[in-house]
């Protein structure tokens, strides 16, 4: 089973290039990997990202990226696991892992007392509507990148979070998008390092081996 890096706090930048690094140095042997980071303040652009949905982004750096999707926002109280996987390995497709990664989010999200779901053609995780607490708003996404058959990037789960840097851009493209963090969504202080730990968890055992 894949073992998790423990949760350190990372340079976006630094990521980035280790994974780039370790994606073009991989050969059929290589071991998958799940990093699990936190960024200082930062707004990354997918490949499909457009200057409109930078709103007023200020003194928080912009850095452009070769993930799929549109501008978001790391910061302190996140949990980043990016996902460095052998999908011809793996038996999965792009799509499956998708599901695989927003499920593991949900569930974790469970465990807290937060019913969270999936939309149609939008990747991410959401809590449900009818939920009393930041009903619709969207706590999880997700952006990867496939090289030679490889992933990296991943997925961005909201803990703890200053949530006001989200108001300087039109969050995955969406113009006035709610976004919330597991904290508001479930009423109680989580800890960010014990979710990472649970989040790395659940993803080694979805990720890990052939899938059947």
């Amino acid at each position: 089973m894949i073992e998790p890096r423990p949760w350190r706090r990372e340079p976006l930048l630094a990521s980035l290039t280790a994974m780039r690094d370790f994606t073009a140095q991989r050969t059929p042997d290589t071991a998958d990997e799940i990093w699990l980071v936190e960024h200082e303040p930062v707004f990354t652009q997918g490949l499909a990202g457009k200057p409109e949905h930078l709103l007023a982004t200020g003194d928080i750096p912009v850095v452009a990226t070769e993930r799929g999707g549109q501008v978001t926002y790391h910061g302190p109280g996140q949990v980043v696991a990016y996902v460095l996987l052998d999908l011809r390995r793996s038996g999965l497709g792009v799509r499956d892992l998708v599901c695989r990664l927003e499920q593991a989010v949900i569930d974790l999200a469970a465990g807290v007392g937060v019913q969270a779901v999936r939309r149609p053609g939008a990747p991410g995780v959401h809590v449900a509507a009818q939920t009393p607490r930041e009903g619709g708003a969207k706590f999880a996404s997700v952006g990867l990148k496939v090289s030679r058959g490889c992933t990296f990037h991943g997925i961005a789960l909201n803990v703890a979070m200053d949530l006001a840097p989200f108001g300087r851009i039109n969050p995955c493209g969406y113009p006035g998008l709610a976004v919330t963090d597991l904290s508001r969504a479930s009423g109680v202080a989580q800890s960010p390092a014990e979710l990472a730990r649970a989040l790395g968890s659940r993803l080694a055992k979805t990720l890990s081996g052939p899938q059947g």
